[in-house]
């Protein structure tokens, strides 16, 4: 009770959010309704999870297309993601992959970018006490070691870093780490970054069959998809959508899997044609992509989730797959 007291404090004396950041402008109205949203549904929450397991079910999908409070989103992440799993399987490993001899190439990777990591977070400070920057130093080393092929690569810290904010403990991080970079967005934070450049052919595929006319300008202006989505996908949305709209898609995206991040983009690309089409140039184009990632469609994150489950319609895992098969052999056939 006392700690929630001083974040509240902590809050208010510096106009940050519950989760450190910063709050922009004109965001205070929007946090306090969505607030009344969160307490009804944490009551739900506390009913559903009295006494029984969590486990796989419609009514949990519902659940979590809904939200999960904050109170409970690191255990349902962990349990839906299997992370939990993994991590009881293997009890001392995070340990031992601090105490692995040092990788001074890998080291200096991570510290480079630890600084670059939420600056506008008070809790990634090197003056906040204690400062996240040194759990996630940690959690970035430690996977580095578990994946040497991987090792680091760019974007990690900012998706390592969110994990850190909610879970506030540094294994399960590093667990739920590892379930999103080999089961939910595979291959996408490896040396060719295949999974990713797949994974934006198969978006320019969804949007020609969804969104042609907005297919079609970008083919006329010959804009590679990779300039106006590549940071939506290697950050998951982090610094491109509001936190807790962020939260709310991570809270699908570890249930249901990669699937979401296109729901999410077909959503802000369709819902917002009419103003893409606008654009006439090369230029213009890339600024539409940056205005549709902002206003009150994101900033509600109650009504923008609602919106990725029906603005771009039916989209089966069999059609992804079959995309991204496709989608691959053609970037196969280009290197």
């Amino acid at each position: 009770m006392e700690s929630q007291q001083h974040l509240a404090d902590q809050e208010r004396d510096t106009g940050t959010d519950e989760y450190g950041f910063v709050r922009p402008p004109g965001s205070e109205q929007v946090s306090s309704d969505y607030g009344s949203v969160l307490r009804r549904r944490a009551i739900k929450w506390r009913k559903l999870l009295q006494g029984s397991r969590v486990e796989r079910s419609l009514k949990m999908k519902r659940y979590i297309r809904k939200g999960i409070p904050n109170e409970y989103r690191s255990l349902i992440w962990m349990i839906v993601s299997g992370a939990q799993a993994q991590m009881e399987k293997n009890p001392a490993y995070y340990k031992k992959l601090l105490e692995m001899e040092e990788d001074p190439k890998l080291i200096d990777a991570v510290k480079t970018d630890i600084n670059r990591t939420f600056p506008d977070n008070v809790q990634f400070r090197k003056t906040a006490n204690p400062s996240l920057q040194d759990a996630l130093f940690n959690i970035l080393v430690a996977y580095g070691n578990h994946n040497k092929i991987i090792g680091y690569c760019q974007g990690m810290n900012f998706i390592a870093g969110y994990l850190l904010i909610v879970t506030k403990d540094e294994e399960k991080s590093f667990w739920l780490l590892d379930a999103l970079i080999t089961k939910i967005v595979p291959d996408f934070y490896t040396p060719t970054m295949i999974g990713l450049k797949t994974d934006q052919q198969v978006l320019s595929q969804l949007v020609k069959m969804k969104v042609p006319a907005v297919a079609a300008l970008m083919e006329k202006h010959n804009v590679m998809w990779t300039l106006v989505v590549g940071r939506w996908f290697i950050c998951l949305f982090i610094d491109i959508l509001p936190v807790e709209t962020v939260l709310r898609i991570w809270d699908c995206l570890f249930y249901e899997g990669c699937k979401i991040t296109f729901r999410v983009a077909l959503t802000l690309i369709k819902y917002h044609q009419a103003s893409i089409l606008e654009a006439n140039s090369f230029p213009a184009i890339c600024e539409k992509f940056k205005e549709i990632t902002r206003g009150s469609l994101v900033e509600d994150c109650h009504i923008f989730m609602q919106k990725i489950f029906t603005e771009p319609g039916r989209l089966p895992l069999a059609t992804i797959t079959k995309l991204r098969e496709y989608s691959r052999a053609e970037i196969d056939a280009q290197s």
